[in-house]
């Protein structure tokens, strides 16, 4: 018997399976590659929400966990994901520049928001007003670090290239059956695919559209990520990652005239060169309104459980929600209130 099953192998399926692999325990993935909203995310990780100059949940802690799980990774893949590099946020008036000096003293701010203003020049970007640099920052190549892990949980039989089949799951008192694997738990961490899944679909999954271009600027010198409206990360060889816009409506993975049209928009509000767009594309993130994940067991079946909702910071989330359900599983440790599903059965008592 498996102790477990795990649907889904974007960035939550694969942190559950790192962090159940590395304490023994055995694990067959499922994964049909119905849902990418992992592999184009834009993978930047980042303690500050630079919007509303505010501290990222829990943000220390989180990025201890994920330094040390992609450092484990990588090592484990012999690739390169985690890529440091500084954010910096591009100001447009010495009004925005003095609110980043009174969000730097903050005391949860205080680590994060460099009380240095960065005056580099770089071409292809004007910046009168010069920059705020943003710590411990940077991004994981995510599609990268999706097609290594899947290629090592496929060398080691660990992986099932197929659309899970709910209603072929026989729930027992203490272990589950599907097809001919069993297992103590299933893991479910299907991303927006969560609407498909009968034990859990009435959970307050929205999901929002997030649309990048990838660009060729062969005029924009750039070592860092500028975040503004949107972020220019840069791949190397000229090219840009550009990113994201929001929409609440679109459900669907399709790149939009309006989502191109949104974006040029803001890329010519921060450089001042020529580019080229070399791909356009989209994703439906796991999101929820109370901007917190969903994590836990399901209210009737103790085998089953669910990690969902990572939203736009899964890079950073994944490690810390995987471990914290590995956890709550295996060693019956307290789940944050905030993340735990058991908020939304409460309120409808």
């Amino acid at each position: 018997m498996l102790d477990y099953i795990i649907v889904g192998s974007g960035l939550a399926g694969i942190s559950f399976a790192e962090i159940a692999l590395k304490n023994n325990k055995s694990i067959v993935v499922i994964n049909d590659e119905s849902q990418n909203s992992s592999r184009v995310a834009g993978g930047l990780y980042n303690p500050v929400i630079l919007k509303r100059f505010s501290e990222v949940w829990k943000a220390e802690e989180q990025l201890s966990l994920m330094d040390e799980f992609y450092e484990t990774i990588e090592g484990k893949l012999k690739t390169k994901v985690n890529f440091k590099l500084p954010i910096l946020r591009k100001f447009f008036s010495i009004e925005e520049q003095n609110n980043w000096f009174s969000a730097s003293d903050k005391p949860l701010l205080a680590p994060f928001l460099s009380t240095k203003l960065i005056f580099k020049k770089y071409n292809g970007i004007d910046s009168p007003f010069d920059y705020g640099e943003v710590l411990h920052t940077g991004y994981v190549d995510t599609a990268l670090l999706l097609d290594k892990y899947h290629e090592y949980l496929l060398q080691n039989k660990l992986l099932l290239q197929e659309s899970f089949d709910y209603a072929m799951l026989v729930i027992e008192e203490d272990f589950v059956q599907y097809k001919e694997y069993q297992a103590k738990h299933i893991i479910f961490a299907e991303g927006f695919g969560l609407h498909a899944n009968p034990f859990f679909q009435d959970l307050p999954l929205d999901g929002t559209k997030g649309e990048l271009f990838v660009i060729k600027a062969p005029d924009l010198d750039l070592d860092v990520i500028v975040n503004t409206s949107v972020f220019i990360l840069p791949l190397g060889n000229d090219l840009f990652k550009v990113g994201a816009t929001y929409n609440w409506k679109d459900k669907t993975d399709t790149p939009t005239e309006e989502g191109k049209t949104e974006l040029i928009d803001r890329i010519e509000e921060i450089i001042n060169c020529d580019f080229e767009i070399v791909s356009h594309f989209g994703g439906v993130r796991p999101t929820v309104r109370d901007r917190r994940p969903i994590i836990g067991t399901h209210n009737q079946y103790q085998s089953l459980h669910i990690l969902n909702g990572l939203g736009t910071r899964g890079v950073m989330l994944g490690p810390a929600m995987a471990k914290g359900l590995f956890e709550y599983i295996e060693n019956q440790e307290t789940l944050d209130p905030t993340i735990d599903i058991r908020r939304f059965y409460k309120k409808r008592k």
